[in-house]
């Protein structure tokens, strides 16, 4: 049994990441800024203390703190899921800076404040891994401007990432930003291509099969490499 620590449990993809975790019987770690909104499905892991939620805001460094002084075990792999899809306006003729400020705040200086913060607990464990939610949106391949606050926090958490992998290889520790898909939750809409379901169980298989030469990569839910 290992120990996943996962941002932003509460609804979406890092909900069914932790229930899918726990059914096969791993330890989560879940976080979410208010506990009061623990979602129902998880109850009865809870219950059965198989499942720890702690509040945390990744934007908020004594919040952050704080998690990190009330979880003493060795995590195996962090997941950075917690995200926000940005302000309304988000144009490059149009946009809405303080909202593109938050949106980078949470997407892009949050996974990294994250990692550095539990740094220390996945060098407690063996063979480590970071996996950070990240988005195609995000990709320099790709020339699309709609949510461009948005994309633009993906691409730079995509190279945070990356430079993150290159700092951690001496360590061991494997660092990868992945694209979930395009996901039926409530950020990407219902016309998403696939259920959460189908997201969360592509990215536990990438995770569980993740190798060291693999780090620094860009991967698709379904373990592909794919293009910054």
């Amino acid at each position: 049994m290992g120990t996943y620590l996962i941002t932003g449990v509460g609804r979406g993809i890092g909900q069914e990441l932790a229930r899918a975790l726990l059914l096969r019987g791993e330890r989560v770690i879940g976080t979410l800024r208010d506990t009061v909104q623990a979602p129902e499905a998880l109850n009865e892991f809870i219950e059965g203390r198989q499942l720890r939620l702690s509040t945390l805001d990744v934007r908020d460094d004594t919040s952050i703190a704080e998690a990190v002084r009330q979880i003493d075990e060795p995590v195996d792999v962090l997941v950075n899921n917690a995200g926000i899809i940005g302000p309304q306006r988000q144009s490059t003729l149009d946009m809405d800076f303080a909202g593109f400020l938050e949106t980078l705040q949470v997407n892009t200086l949050g996974p990294l404040r994250i990692a550095q913060a539990f740094l220390p607990h996945l060098r407690r464990a063996t063979n480590s891994k970071i996996m950070t939610i990240s988005s195609r949106m995000g990709s320099l391949s790709y020339a699309k401007s709609d949510r461009i606050a948005y994309r633009a926090s993906k691409a730079a958490v995509n190279k945070v990432m990356q430079g993150l992998a290159t700092d951690l290889q001496p360590e061991g520790i494997i660092v990868v930003a992945v694209h979930p898909g395009w996901v039926r939750t409530d950020m990407g809409g219902s016309g998403g291509d696939i259920s959460v379901e189908e997201s969360a169980a592509g990215l536990i298989r990438l995770m569980d099969r993740l190798a060291p030469e693999e780090s620094g990569g860009f991967f698709n839910w379904q373990g592909e490499r794919i293009p910054f």
